[in-house]
């Protein structure tokens, strides 16, 4: 043992509770604040747990598991499945296009870069992601009507937010060794983007739009409820009429869409790590 070790001295482990841990400080905070959620908020526990109302959900759970299994039915819900399935793929897409292009702009890649737009880009994904996909299919079905391109159109734009964000992240997070090399030997902005940070980030911009595409699924399902095609629009015409049989078909089919994509999405992924 060496004599440094020998008069090493070590510290005991704080305590549980410290009035200068600012993680204390903070955990505490969120305690309190969902306190007060539970007691401002009107949560009828009694009338939930009843047996009226435990009665009323087995009716209605006992009538969706009798879905609607004629050849007519079975065919139209296939085919909104897969006017759902191709919304969603369109306004991906749409969403990669336009936030990488807002990405690159919304970024800093090197400390010297002046990036002059980075604050307003920013500004302008942050309005993106913020509005809802309901709401941007409720506007552009003013200016599109009734249909899946108004869907996939606010898809896209919803998720052009959230994806520009991810994809400037990662753009400023990537080494930038190989990106001032390539500056040292004069090669241009663009050249040093394609060459240098795009083969670093192309893993991770392939994750973040596969996890999008997930998501999107599930949204352009429920942007039918506002007419704008596919599944979410079957599903919102049968429960208006309360026919719960075909309601459950339309359910089952949402389901087996998103294990579908799911499962997609995981193989690609695997393929991709290869």
């Amino acid at each position: 043992m060496t004599p440094r070790a020998a008069n090493a001295t070590y510290k005991l482990p704080s305590r549980l509770f410290n009035a200068r841990c600012k993680a204390c400080w903070l955990v505490l905070g969120a305690l309190s604040l969902v306190v007060a959620s539970f007691a401002t908020l009107n949560l009828q526990w009694a009338q939930f747990a009843s047996w009226a109302a435990v009665g009323r959900m087995g009716r209605f759970v006992g009538e969706l598991l009798q879905p609607e299994t004629g050849a007519v039915f079975v065919g139209k819900v296939l085919m909104a499945s897969l006017e759902t399935l191709a919304m969603s793929a369109v306004g991906t897409l749409l969403a990669v296009l336009l936030g990488l292009g807002l990405a690159l702009p919304a970024s800093q890649a090197q400390d010297q870069d002046r990036a002059p737009g980075r604050a307003a880009t920013r500004l302008l994904l942050n309005a993106l992601r913020s509005t809802p996909e309901l709401v941007w299919a409720a506007l552009l079905l003013i200016a599109v009507g009734l249909g899946p391109f108004a869907g996939s159109l606010a898809l896209g734009l919803h998720t052009s937010g959230v994806l520009g964000r991810l994809f400037a992240e990662a753009i400023e997070n990537a080494a930038p060794g190989p990106a001032s090399a390539l500056r040292v030997r004069g090669v241009g902005k663009g050249r040093v983007f394609l060459y240098a940070t795009l083969p670093q980030i192309l893993p991770q911009l392939m994750s973040y739009t596969l996890y999008r595409w997930e998501n999107n699924i599930r949204a352009a399902a429920v942007l039918g409820v506002v007419g704008a095609g596919g599944l979410g629009q079957m599903l919102a015409f049968h429960m208006g009429l309360f026919q719960m049989a075909e309601t459950g078909t339309v359910l089952l089919a949402m389901l087996l869409l998103v294990a579908l994509v799911d499962a997609l999405s995981y193989l690609l992924r695997s393929i991709w790590s290869r």
